[in-house]
């Protein structure tokens, strides 16, 4: 039988060594202020390295591990090997979960590109937009980008929707622009909600719970944001002229939000919202056609689709949809998720449970590892990516895409070796949050700025915001900041859920700035050494966004708009 978490904290209270640890707020000259700017040194260093000195990601994720160890140990007081221990819990968690899924989630995008049946998708939604290219834009920048940034995230989704805007006519600066404003909405769900899983995980909250939160918040954005691509894409006329299906994408892409992250799986909210965006504007297309001018209209590229090509082309995606839904939903007969999840296990940290107590006396249940081997998301997407290559290799569309599934393995290997340093930063980041987390580094950061009060409910996105701006990624603003974020709200009295959901909604605006994501974008549309007029256009988009939701934070923490905040 597993061990319960309490099983496990009353054999390590019971057995509890003198070398245990209590993190204190004033570790340093008995000074809260003091003891909270030590704290900020690893994440200073981070930033700098990365935002001065173009140091690589990876490379500055090690670095910053070393220091946050050197003021744990030095600054914090706590042994070396409980140090050591800490990085080692945070690095497994960073592989398993995280590292899981997002390798997972890649090949099953991965196994479309390597069959040669992207092809027909690009097809699908050049015949679908009606020969239009602003239409286009939106079932490919918000609606597919989207999906692809709920499957895989980490680049991806804006690699490949600029590409395929690109191959559509459009300017160059505008496919960028148009694909990064937006996807952001969607970032904070990316490959599978893995910020959420990350942030909630770190910040002591149910993932349900904050992914729920996330999911009424952003359809505040969502619903205009299409109609703010169109007045990117050809202004006021074109907002004119196919105001219709901007509203139509972003209304249910909203409500899509709404549904997946409060009754459906969390998980699968930013894949589920953008499939029911983009068939909603489908079926808007059979009844209403755009007035196109002749500059903007495009031909459907591809040959002749049959419906067969187009089933198979979107198979990965319409499949990993009813996996996840059977997974998460399913208890006709046998219930399905409570049969997965009865396979968890737990232990406690070798070395490290039992050593962390608070100070009333109390052991950390943080130290204890949760193992989900079937309930994962990532073992859905691997049976998904099995399914997809087995189909693939038994039909090649009359030899179009000779397939088999060895190839589809030999994908999964190739999709694990260029992922390999994105593998060793998320690692990295984690074992730096866990470090920061059990030292007391972010108790101290949290404690010190929860002395704003009410006002840090408007600093909560900003913090993610600067977290996404500068990694590049979601998942590490949430490992970074998830632990100071509820310390702070405890201290406020602000709703975790809220502050955690603010985070990363927050960081995922901010990945429009990111430079990482400029760079990806900038290679995209072919155009290297665009990365500063790409900044100069996106930042605007990208600082109003936060600064609204900041407002959105402060209206929902005070209770003016407490229906945002999911119970």
């Amino acid at each position: 039988m597993t061990p319960t978490i309490e099983t496990l904290n009353g054999a390590a209270a019971s057995s509890q060594l003198a070398a245990s640890f209590t993190p204190s707020t004033t570790s340093v000259a008995s000074s809260l202020v003091l003891t909270a700017l030590l704290g900020l040194l690893p994440l200073a260093f981070f930033f700098v390295l990365l935002g001065v000195f173009k140091v690589k990601t990876h490379v500055c994720a090690i670095a910053s591990l070393g220091v946050a160890v050197l003021v744990a140990i030095f600054g914090f007081g706590m042994p070396v090997d409980l140090t050591l221990l800490s990085a080692t819990q945070g690095a497994a968690f960073g592989i398993f979960p995280i590292v899981y899924i997002v390798v997972m989630a890649v090949w099953l995008y991965n196994l479309t590109e390597r069959t040669g049946r992207s092809e027909d998708v690009r097809a699908v939604f050049a015949a679908v937009g009606r020969g239009d290219m602003r239409v286009q834009a939106l079932l490919i920048g918000f609606c597919f980008c989207g999906l692809i940034e709920g499957l895989a995230g980490f680049g991806a989704p804006v690699a490949i929707s600029c590409a395929m805007l690109l191959a559509l006519g459009l300017p160059p600066l505008k496919a960028a622009l148009v694909t990064m404003v937006g996807n952001a909405l969607n970032v904070c769900f990316g490959a599978m909600s893995i910020p959420v899983t990350t942030a909630a995980k770190l910040g002591g909250a149910a993932p349900d719970a904050v992914g729920a939160t996330q999911g009424r918040i952003t359809p505040l954005f969502l619903c205009w944001i299409p109609v703010l691509l169109l007045a990117i894409l050809d202004g006021r006329r074109g907002v004119r002229q196919a105001w219709p299906a901007a509203l139509v994408a972003g209304v249910t892409m909203g409500l899509g939000h709404v549904a997946a992250a409060n009754f459906l799986s969390y998980e699968l909210t930013a894949v589920f919202a953008s499939l029911v965006s983009f068939a909603s504007v489908t079926l808007l297309l059979r009844l209403w056609r755009p007035d196109t001018p002749d500059e903007l209209r495009s031909q459907a590229s591809g040959g002749k689709l049959t419906g067969s090509r187009v089933t198979l082309g979107l198979l990965p995606y319409w499949l990993v949809v009813v996996v996840f839904g059977v997974a998460k939903l399913w208890k006709v007969g046998v219930d399905v998720p409570a049969a997965l999840a009865s396979t968890d296990a737990t232990f406690a940290w070798p070395g490290l449970h039992g050593k962390l107590v608070s100070a009333s006396g109390e052991v950390s249940s943080s130290t204890v590892f949760g193992l989900q081997w079937l309930s994962s998301p990532g073992t859905m997407l691997l049976l998904t990516g099995i399914a997809v290559s087995i189909v693939y290799g038994r039909t090649g569309s009359g030899g179009l895409y000779p397939f088999s599934f060895a190839r589809g393995m030999a994908a999964l290997g190739r999709t694990i070796a260029d992922l390999r340093l994105a593998i060793l930063t998320i690692a990295t980041v984690m074992a730096l949050a866990y470090v920061m987390n059990f030292s007391g580094q972010t108790v101290a950061i949290g404690t010190w700025l929860a002395a704003t009060g009410g006002a840090f409910a408007f600093l909560a996105p900003v913090l993610g915001w600067i977290g996404t701006a500068v990694t590049g990624s979601a998942t590490s603003a949430g490992a970074l900041f998830a632990n100071l974020q509820t310390t702070a709200g405890a201290q406020a009295g602000i709703s975790p859920q809220l502050l955690l959901a603010a985070n990363e909604i927050g960081g995922g605006i901010g990945k429009i700035v990111s430079p990482q994501n400029l760079a990806i974008a900038a290679t995209a549309i072919k155009e290297p050494g665009s990365e500063s007029p790409l900044l100069r256009t996106a930042a605007p988009y990208s600082i109003a966004f936060v600064a609204l939701l900041g407002m959105v934070v402060v209206l929902a923490s005070s209770g003016a708009l407490g229906f945002l905040v999911a119970p």
